[in-house]
């Protein structure tokens, strides 16, 4: 059942610096969030939600041992979690939330990192397999492994997060194609194992405008794998993975087309980790 206003658009993850960019007190601010919303309304998008890396917080720095993950790790989670919940708390449509690494293994300590704060939303990634990047191509895993073996992997380490009940959404669900490598003819098999995993564990899958912008031109996920999540009754979440309130709400009229296509009529929204079903189109 849909409840509260109708055709509500809400973009549910951006970061509030760019990767490779220093948190300052300029970023750390509820100045900074409201640019973010000012963005966002002139995208026509009623809502959103902060999600930045957890691996940028020095609170995640034991979780990895890789130089990459620990030089990253600086920025005070504490200070993120008071300045969004403040923005949010002074009346701005803004939820609190965090893109939050899938690591195998180290469950209690993703828990225990998480468990001080109150989230209104918390985002599942895989970006590790075996100690080697999907994404970062300063360690790539792709150099090590198949397509069709990092495929595999990639998708036991996804539905091992969605079942683990840590997440409320698994952010960009078919991340495996970034830099365009994908077997072929696709893994519809790998699609069905996901779209399962994601609706046994009751997780959203989020629809992303992020994959537009890499070699595929397709959204995060895949037209056919978002048609195995609508057949599985999967809800899901708009995104953009803006870095900057320039990217807020990005091709989001191309999005809202895929989930027609589809057969979705409805976006999930988060507060306090509670999940509400809202219509985004007529």
């Amino acid at each position: 059942m849909v409840v509260g206003p109708l055709l509500v658009i809400a973009d549910y993850h951006m970061h509030l610096v760019g990767d490779d960019d220093p948190y300052t007190e300029t970023i750390l601010s509820v100045e900074r969030v409201e640019r973010y919303v000012r963005a966002a309304a002139a995208a026509g998008v009623d809502e959103i939600a902060i999600t930045d890396h957890v691996y940028r917080f020095r609170q995640a720095r034991d979780w990895f041992d890789n130089p990459l993950w620990v030089d990253d790790a600086l920025a005070d989670l504490d200070r993120y979690h008071a300045t969004v919940t403040a923005a949010r708390d002074a009346g701005l449509p803004v939820r609190v939330g965090l893109e939050t690494d899938w690591l195998e293994g180290i469950e209690p300590l993703i828990r225990k990192t998480l468990a001080p704060y109150s989230w209104d939303v918390v985002l599942g990634s895989v970006h590790w397999l075996a100690g080697l990047a999907v994404d970062w191509e300063a360690a790539p895993v792709w150099e090590h492994h198949s397509v069709a073996d990092v495929w595999e992997m990639y998708t036991e380490q996804l539905c091992a997060a969605a079942a683990s009940g840590i997440y409320d959404v698994m952010a960009h669900p078919d991340l495996a194609k970034v830099f365009g490598d994908r077997p072929d003819p696709k893994p519809l098999h790998l699609y069905e194992r996901i779209a399962d995993a994601f609706a046994a564990a009751g997780v959203c899958a989020e629809v992303s405008s992020g994959g537009y912008h890499g070699p595929l031109g397709e959204p995060y996920p895949d037209p056919e794998l978002l048609a195995v999540f609508r057949q599985r009754d999967v809800p899901v979440t708009l995104a953009s993975d803006a870095h900057g309130p320039d990217g807020i709400g990005r091709r989001f009229d191309d999005l809202q087309a895929e989930l027609r296509r589809a057969g979705y009529d409805t976006i999930t929204l988060f507060r306090d980790r509670e999940p509400r079903q809202v219509a985004f189109d007529e």
